[in-house]
């Protein structure tokens, strides 16, 4: 006695699914694990900065691709906050460097003191780390000081190193330059030219916020309550 079709069908069906599905590539699988983690870290970040959601995803994508980012907006868009709450969530270590025209180079890569060796009773340079030395560094209105001290820290952005007096100095890692950026009409700026930007890997442009997100924003800075954040990821290798 022959089956009819479908129980033909049926039976095939019944041991497709009782088959175990099959493993995902590790790439794959890491993809997955990257998206969930992107997902937790917009969650942990929306605690602090209100709306921005295109800001910080395109700061994820930058950092998640090793590269670093140009934030371009008028002052008093939360940009300096928003950076320093991704570094908070990633458990990195922090610099913030505040750009004027007075800035020298050795004021951000760091310079050779001298100094009494307690042990032989001489004198010997010992080389004292600029706030570039850290995982995420927040260059705040690059624009605003002089193309010298521009090329200073977009060498470090480059090399992951700093060379002073004859010696090389690596950078820790992860490395990171998330730099903000005044508009170029604003009195006072030094635009950078295109192979300094090419340094960045987005040119990111923050906007006002609407109107219902700045109720939100005002509702947030003038209440008691103070948002709890986690740190969501711990990157290896990071200095913390």
């Amino acid at each position: 006695m022959t089956k009819a079709p479908h129980a033909e069908r049926e039976d095939y069906t019944q041991i497709i699914m009782n088959e175990p599905a099959p493993a995902l590539p590790a790439e794959a699988e890491a993809v997955r694990e990257l998206a969930a983690a992107s997902t937790r870290l917009t969650a942990e970040i929306a605690k602090v900065i209100v709306g921005q959601q295109k800001v910080v995803e395109q700061l994820l994508v930058s950092l998640f691709s090793r590269g670093h980012c140009l934030l371009v907006g008028v002052p008093g868009l939360a940009k300096t906050l928003l950076v320093s709450t991704i570094s908070r969530v990633l458990h990195l270590t922090f610099k913030r460097i505040q750009f004027t025209p007075d800035l020298m180079p050795s004021d951000i890569t760091g310079t050779d003191i001298l100094q009494d060796d307690p042990e032989t009773g001489r004198r010997r340079f010992v080389f004292l780390q600029g706030p570039v030395f850290a995982n995420m560094i927040l260059a705040d209105e690059i624009n605003r000081t002089p193309p010298k001290t521009q090329a200073a820290l977009l060498e470090a952005m480059q090399e992951h190193s700093v060379t002073t007096a004859g010696q090389t100095y690596h950078l820790p890692e992860p490395f990171f330059v998330l730099a903000t950026q005044n508009p170029i009409e604003q009195e006072g700026t030094y635009p950078l030219p295109e192979a300094q930007l090419d340094r960045f890997m987005f040119h990111v442009v923050v906007g006002y916020p609407s109107r219902a997100e700045e109720l939100e924003i005002v509702q947030r800075t003038t209440g008691r309550q103070s948002a709890e954040m986690a740190p969501i990821l711990v990157v290896r290798g990071a200095a913390v």
